[in-house]
């Protein structure tokens, strides 16, 4: 915020017949406002701003499509789905059609804002950066170190989803072409490397990650410094060019997260997730009681959490978790699963359910299965069904809303409320759901040790794979299921269960671009038989569509309109 109230008000006086008055008079400071004049002065100030930094972040999942949903419709995981009346815009994105409806043009405009909005805010911090007053060399290094590193989150994001985006690296607002993609990553490497190297290890302990597991620490870091170091080297087939990027120092800083002790895999995989540990008991008559085994936010295996509040609504309280409601099973109405109702949106390809061994416990916490457990089969299910499109049977459970039981105090009648949200409090459906988004767990940082060649890439391997075939015995003792068999350690092995453990967790897609165009396009391609409305369908995804358009995405058309044409369309839109 500038001083331009006070620069109009110094208009108004000159034309009284007061311009003879000095500068100095009419240049006085907010008493009620901050502005860039007196703010970024203290450690508070500046914390104040992070805030803002990651507010920035969180509501980039508020308007457009979002980036969680693109990834999973551009992957071979789900369909585009939607109501049988609903426009085709999703299928766009599933097919990388734009025949699919073709005055769609602006799928991603929301998105593009808010993700410029929110790296805006980060420059406006770091550009201030030295006008505060730190009283410690550590604060600055936290404070300045998550700034930074949610800049590059925001940039990841645009650069893997766009390509060629116009680069900012301080807080002005101006009319750029698009950078050169290496530009983009070396100041993700570079923010990055700097929060891994700044932010203490003893900012955010994990004694305390209920409450800290939304900030991005230095383990988290280092985490992400390798996940984007496996992708920019694979999509692109080259080392970055940063100092002290190196796969040897990424795969240093992975063992550093392992060794530390602040991380485990949680036990049992279903208790990742509120939908795959939570169940109703009772009835109409004497009440229903929610059980649950979920491991709870911040848990031992969160290494970074998106968070998200139950107090958003239409008033500009934007911190909910918006997508989730999207991918909810259509029009439920079922009164006796945990499961809360959406729009249908992202209904899984069947070869998810088959891609899993016996065994795996991975497979039931990942998907709802509509027939197995017993919704399809509901009479309140049939109008769901009716409306939606490219039903498959299966839909994602991992980020699934979930239903709340209320009791009517006049009746003493239990009933489902409409207005349901991920762990059960009170708002609106729509917009109220607040289960995190998990950006990076640990078997992530195990599965990407093992790749990058640790010297203990069998063991890490091991954990995660014993961990999916840990079941409870008659006792309710953890037992290793006769099912679980060893892998060898491969790069083929390893990507085959990255897409087991992380399926739906929108790493697909991006796990398969790093691997090739060609080869996510033949993994992606394929036709699938659906049903839509309650008849037969079809879901065809052409190869040459994706290679086409190296993976890309569209440009919204509207921001090239406003760039005057400088910014350019990526090839194939």
């Amino acid at each position: 915020m500038n001083n331009y109230k006070i620069y109009i008000m110094a208009l108004g006086l000159a034309g009284m017949g007061l311009a003879s008055c000095t500068a100095d008079f009419l240049d006085v400071e907010s008493k009620v406002e901050s502005t860039t004049g007196n703010f970024y002065r203290t450690e508070s100030d500046a914390y104040r701003a992070l805030i803002g930094c990651y507010d920035g972040w969180q509501s980039t999942v508020s308007n457009g499509t979002s980036f969680y949903m693109a990834s999973e419709l551009m992957a071979d995981e789900c369909f585009g789905g939607a109501g049988v009346s609903d426009a085709r815009n999703y299928q766009i994105i599933d097919r990388f059609d734009q025949t699919q409806s073709p005055s769609d043009l602006n799928l991603f405009e929301g998105d593009w804002t808010g993700y410029y909005a929110a790296v805006y805010r980060c420059n406006e911090l770091i550009a201030h950066e030295e006008q505060i007053s730190w009283t410690s060399e550590e604060t600055r290094g936290t404070y300045m170190g998550e700034c930074r590193a949610l800049r590059a989150l925001c940039y990841f994001d645009m650069v893997r989803l766009w390509g060629n985006i116009p680069l900012f690296t301080e807080p002005v607002n101006e009319n750029r072409p698009q950078a050169e993609p290496d530009e983009v990553y070396n100041v993700i490497f570079s923010d990055l490397l700097y929060a891994a190297e700044n932010i203490p290890a003893s900012a955010y302990p994990k004694s305390d990650a209920a409450n800290n597991d939304g900030h991005i620490t230095q383990y988290a870091a280092k985490a992400l410094l390798a996940r984007v170091y496996l992708f920019y080297t694979g999509y692109y087939g080259k080392e970055p060019s940063v100092e002290g990027v190196t796969r040897a120092s990424v795969l240093q800083g992975l063992e550093d997260v392992i060794s530390s002790g602040e991380y485990a895999l949680v036990p049992q995989f279903k208790n990742l997730w509120v939908p795959a540990s939570t169940w109703w008991e009772g009835d109409a008559a004497s009440g229903y009681t929610q059980h649950s085994t979920y491991a709870g936010r911040g848990n031992e295996e969160t290494v970074l959490a998106q968070k998200f509040n139950y107090t958003s609504d239409y008033n500009g309280n934007n911190d909910g978790n918006r997508w989730l409601v999207n991918v909810g099973i259509r029009s439920i109405n079922v009164y006796w699963t945990p499961y809360g109702r959406g729009w249908g949106i992202c209904t899984v390809n069947p070869k998810m359910w088959t891609a899993y061994n016996t065994g795996d416990t991975r497979r039931e916490a990942s998907m709802v299965n509509l027939l197995s457990e017993g919704i399809a089969e509901d009479p309140n299910y049939e109008n769901g069904y009716n409306d939606q499109r490219e039903y498959t049977g299966y839909t994602i459970k991992k980020y699934t809303p979930m239903s709340k039981w209320e009791q009517n105090e006049s009746t003493g009648a239990w009933a489902l409320t409409d207005e349901t949200t991920g762990l059960g409090s009170g708002g609106d459906y729509m917009v109220s759901q607040y289960q995190d988004f998990v950006v990076m767990r640990y078997a992530d940082v195990l599965l990407m040790a093992a790749e990058l060649g640790s010297s203990n890439a069998q063991e890490y391997l091991n954990q995660v794979r014993q961990r999916a075939f840990t079941e409870e015995d008659e006792n309710g003792d953890l037992v290793l299921s006769t099912y679980y068999r060893q892998v060898s350690v491969t790069q083929e092995n390893i990507m085959n269960e990255r897409m087991l453990e992380f399926a739906f967790e929108g790493q697909r897609y991006w796990d398969l671009l790093r691997q090739g165009v060609d080869y996510a396009a033949s993994q992606i391609a394929g036709n699938t038989s659906v049903v839509s409305g309650g008849n037969p369908d079809n879901v065809s995804v052409t190869a040459s569509n994706i290679t086409s358009k190296q993976g890309l995405m569209q440009i919204p058309n509207n921001q090239i309109t406003l760039s005057n044409g400088v910014l350019k369309q990526n090839a194939g839109w």
